[in-house]
């Protein structure tokens, strides 16, 4: 079964850049695209983030969400990711989708209306049950923590 996401836009949105969508026929994610107000660039400085709008409102079926993960072209050649990387969105919110973009390279970044700037993964979820218990059971690994499994 192919969730279905519908998609409405935002008031001040250019709806000539199209909905997100699959590049390749194998792509898990399709591509979100920055919808600017004023249809101009916003300059992101090293280190620096900005909430970067893409002019639509999503609703999302009961039982899935959507997770906002980075394009790896710009992470690889710009340093260019999202700092809460995957970004969550939950099937019960209706305000605007923006894409927080945060700079780890050296260099300004321009972001320009309508270029991609990360990906939309639509997964199902599983909402667990949580209970108190007296004690957990016995592992090989144990409390080891961080490392504790092998090198690195």
């Amino acid at each position: 079964m192919r969730p279905v996401l519908r998609m409405v836009w935002t008031d001040e949105a250019d709806q000539t850049l199209g909905l997100p969508a699959y590049e390749t026929t194998g792509a898990a994610g399709a591509d979100l695209r920055a919808n600017l107000d004023d249809r101009g660039a916003v300059e992101l400085a090293p280190g620096a983030r900005a909430l970067i709008p893409t002019g639509l409102r999503v609703a999302i079926p009961e039982g899935f969400e959507a997770q906002i993960r980075p394009r790896s072209g710009l992470a690889l050649k710009h340093g260019i990711s999202l700092p809460n990387t995957p970004g969550t969105i939950d099937s019960d919110y209706r305000g605007p989708l923006g894409v927080i973009l945060i700079n780890h390279g050296s260099k300004t970044f321009r972001i320009n209306h309508g270029d991609r700037i990360a990906q939309l993964i639509v997964a199902p979820v599983v909402q667990a049950q949580f209970e108190l218990a007296d004690r957990l059971d016995d592992t090989v690994r144990g409390e080891g923590g961080f490392g504790s499994t092998g090198r690195g």
